[in-house]
């Protein structure tokens, strides 16, 4: 169904799978039905069952289909900044004939060849952001298009991930009955929408607190730089409420979303509500102060330890502060303690549309806008993406579709963002692909320091 002006954004978290069907008017995004159910399958946003993802991702896509009357077929489906890495690449092609215009083959042919990487056999490109092209040595030219030259090239990124996780991704859509027509990182459709111009140009942190996993991203100078994830979100938070209080998952949850506060200071001593304990006949009254106290001390580790790496790389001096989102930034008082525990000026995003006013929409709306306003020359250059890579059969039998996580938080990873449907590197850029391959956070804050220079 998918076609230049209706998008259908497919969100797989931990927590709940997510679709939203949106159409693009005159740049306006309007959303036409949503789809969210409780997901399945999924641990700290990787599918690690795709039988029971793909069940759920179908459950969601026929919600959606029933709310705004449309059959979905095509889906733009966000990935995981899990194990994701950025390396810069370059390309270069010959016009064959001098006079001849240069025209959208070029442009495709240029690509491929900046695709041409070593990679290990364990990993696959997600994506290719053009930075610039160059005609005949004239650099800083966004779409070489109908200009004449005899050599052409390409300076850009690519971004790479784990064979697995991509796999599992597009195999749990196929499942579904569906057609994964673009994959793109969650952390670049977020920042490239949510953040206003000033705040992507001179530099802003956006943390995304999920319900499995809290990720942090920084985008300056209108590009993604660096991303961090922290394997502890909203999930964690309930769990500690069920096990302080002795009581179920389900009452756990529903008294965080109901009385809830993420900073201590915010909630009363005074108003206190009923709650449901295991062994005994009849609730008991908990304060509001209490809970907090419980919801604050889990959001004051995650905020910890991301300030840790945050500081690392010097990324909390930008001037853009910080920008919250993410299910778990709906809690009262999460605003005040993430300024207090960064030291920043901080804001939390909620979706303006009617129906998704609540921050966890904010990842299937960014998907769904960012693809919309995806340029003609980025639609071009990840179809050579298309035609080089992504051309597999994802319905095959495949002898082993499990997963092996490894502990987000044990790994910092570069991270960027894969678009939809319609060469050889310097000493210099092979001494940054080392760096992005050697741990420690010594490597962030010098990579993060070559860009910003």
């Amino acid at each position: 169904m998918m076609n230049s002006e209706m998008y259908v954004g497919l969100d797989i978290g931990t927590t709940s799978i997510k679709v939203i069907v949106a159409e693009n008017v005159k740049g306006q995004m309007n959303v036409l039905g949503l789809g969210n159910e409780r997901s399945d399958g999924i641990d700290r946003g990787i599918i690690v069952d795709i039988d029971k993802a793909s069940e759920s991702i179908r459950r969601a896509v026929d919600q959606a289909e029933e709310k705004s009357g449309i059959k979905i077929n095509d889906v733009i489906v966000g990935i995981p900044a899990n194990q994701l890495k950025i390396e810069p690449c370059s390309g270069m092609v010959a016009i064959s004939d001098q006079s001849r215009e240069i025209s959208d083959t070029d442009v495709k042919n240029v690509t491929v060849s900046a695709m041409i990487k070593n990679l290990p056999p364990e990993r696959e490109i997600v994506d290719t952001l053009p930075d610039e092209f160059i005609v005949d040595g004239f650099d800083g030219i966004k779409d070489p298009r109908g200009m004449v030259g005899v050599r052409l090239e390409m300076k850009g990124r690519i971004i790479t991930g784990p064979k697995t996780i991509i796999h599992n991704i597009r195999k749990s859509v196929a499942q579904a009955g569906l057609n994964p027509s673009a994959i793109i990182n969650s952390p670049l459709a977020q920042g490239m929408t949510i953040l206003d111009d000033g705040e992507q140009d001179f530099g802003t942190v956006l943390i995304d607190l999920g319900g499995g996993q809290t990720t942090a991203s920084v985008i300056h100078d209108h590009q993604l730089k660096f991303t961090t994830v922290d394997s502890e979100g909203g999930e964690y938070i309930t769990k500690d409420i069920s096990v302080v209080l002795n009581t179920s998952t389900e009452s756990a949850e529903k008294v965080k979303r109901d009385y809830g506060f993420a900073d201590a200071i915010e909630a009363s001593e005074g108003n206190e509500f009923p709650i449901e304990v295991v062994g005994q006949s009849q609730p008991i009254k908990l304060s509001e102060k209490y809970l907090a106290e419980i919801i604050q001390a889990r959001v004051d580790q995650i905020f910890n330890r991301i300030s840790k790496t945050l500081a690392s790389i010097s990324a909390l001096d930008l001037p853009g502060g910080i920008v919250l989102t993410g299910g778990v930034a709906a809690l009262p008082g999460i605003s005040e303690l993430a300024a207090d525990r960064f030291n920043s000026n901080v804001r939390v995003y909620i979706p303006n549309q009617m129906g998704l006013r609540h921050p966890s929409f904010s990842l299937p709306l960014s998907l769904v806008t960012y693809r919309a306003n995806m340029s003609e020359i980025q639609v071009l250059v990840r179809s050579s993406l298309e035609g080089k890579i992504v051309n597999e059969d994802y319905n095959s039998n495949v002898e082993d579709d499990s997963f092996i996580q490894n502990d987000a938080s044990d790994d910092e990873h570069e991270s960027e963002n894969n678009h939809n449907q319609p060469a050889n590197n310097n000493k210099k850029k092979k001494g940054m692909v080392s760096r992005l391959r050697n741990g420690a956070k010594n490597k962030w804050h010098g990579f993060y320091k070559e860009f910003f220079e």
